[in-house]
C-alpha cells in the first residue's frame, strides 16, 4: 500500500541554498535537501488500484509550466512549533493546479483536504524546540529569499511509512507544457 503525495521539484540551486539555512535549532531533524518540494496534494495511503486511477488522472492534467518563488521563512504550530518553512509565494497558476488535483482526488472518492494550501517547502521538523529560540532563528533568517524558477512537471511522490522527510521517490511526472493551439480549432 503505496504512500502518495503529488508535488513539484526544486532546481538543485534552490536546494542547495535552502540546506544552507539548516542548523543552529535544538531538536531539529532536518530534511535532506534532496528531499525538499513543494507539495501540492498529500494523498496518504492507499491501494494500487486507486493509485492507479491517480496516476492516471493526473495524466489528463493540461497546464502550462509555473513561474516559482521563495521568499521568507515561518513555522506551523504556534504554541508548540512542529515545522519550519520556506514560504512559496503563491500565484494564481499555483493555486488553479493545486485546486484542480484536489477535485480529481475528491471525484475518485479521497477525502477532502481540510486544510487551506499554503505552498511552502518544510526545511525541519520540530520537537521540544522553543518559539523564543524559534524565534531567534527566523529573525536570523527571516528574510531568506532565492531566484525564482520554472516547474517543468508536476510529479507523484511516494514515500516510506513514519514522521516524513523521506526519502521519496518519483513514482510518476507529468509535463507542464504550453499547449499550442490550432488556428482550425
Amino acid at each position: 500500500m503505496p504512500r502518495l503525495f503529488v508535488g513539484l521539484e526544486l532546481p538543485s540551486s534552490t536546494r542547495m541554498m535552502l540546506s544552507l539555512l539548516r542548523g543552529g535549532l535544538r531538536n531539529a531533524r532536518w530534511i535532506d535537501s534532496e528531499n525538499y518540494h513543494i507539495t501540492l496534494r498529500f494523498i496518504g495511503d492507499i491501494d494500487d488500484r486507486v493509485a492507479d486511477d491517480i496516476a492516471f488522472e493526473l495524466s489528463r492534467i493540461q497546464r502550462a509550466p509555473l513561474t516559482v518563488k521563495l521568499t521568507g521563512l515561518g513555522s506551523f504550530g504556534s504554541g508548540k512549533p512542529h515545522v519550519v518553512w520556506a514560504r512559496v509565494e503563491p500565484t494564481q497558476e499555483l493555486t488553479e493546479l493545486q485546486a484542480e488535483q484536489e477535485r480529481i482526488l475528491q471525484r475518485l472518492g479521497l477525502p477532502a483536504d481540510g486544510r487551506k494550501y499554503k505552498p511552502h517547502v518544510t526545511l525541519a521538523r520540530l520537537r521540544g524546540t522553543s518559539i523564543v529560540e524559534l524565534a531567534h532563528w527566523l529573525g536570523m533568517r527571516g528574510e531568506f529569499s532565492a531566484p525564482m524558477f520554472t516547474a517543468g512537471r508536476f510529479v507523484l511522490f511516494s514515500a516510506k511509512a513514519g514522521v516524513g522527510g523521506g526519502p521519496y521517490l518519483v513514482e510518476e511526472s507529468y509535463p507542464l507544457v504550453t499547449q499550442a493551439v490550432s488556428r482550425w480549432a
